[in-house]
């Protein structure tokens, strides 16, 4: 399922790619070069919508919906590992000795810190 996925959103990537570089610029008209006006409007001297526009946003929100379709899947995948495929070796584990610190009595301390040798 994920493959597919997979294969869906690399295609509506270099869909929406490729239908964003063939559109032309807001302001290519000759005319906004030398200020006319008509190009620089609310939706500029072609009308409300071209073809191109339109076809942008169908691919653009294709490519929304497989992203988010994408980190769904990806975030409930059952958790696989190649470690837990191999048995760990049991091994007996003796009883150690607790590690005893040798502690100096305070009184020992205090003679060295004030400088008296014994």
């Amino acid at each position: 399922m994920s493959s597919f996925v997979i294969i869906i959103h690399i295609i509506v990537a270099v869909a929406l790619i490729l239908i964003v570089l063939l559109q032309t610029g807001k302001g290519a008209d000759m005319g906004a070069a030398f200020g006319g006006g008509s190009s620089q409007t609310l939706f500029g001297g072609s009308g409300a919508s071209t073809f191109l526009s339109r076809l942008t946003t169908i691919v653009a929100v294709i490519f929304m919906l497989t992203s988010l379709g994408l980190a769904y899947l990806s975030s409930h995948r059952a958790i696989r590992s190649v470690t837990s495929r191999v048995a760990v070796p049991t091994t007996e584990q003796t009883e150690q000795a607790p590690l005893e610190i040798p502690v100096q009595p305070a009184a020992k301390e205090a003679d060295t810190a004030q400088g008296t040798p014994q």
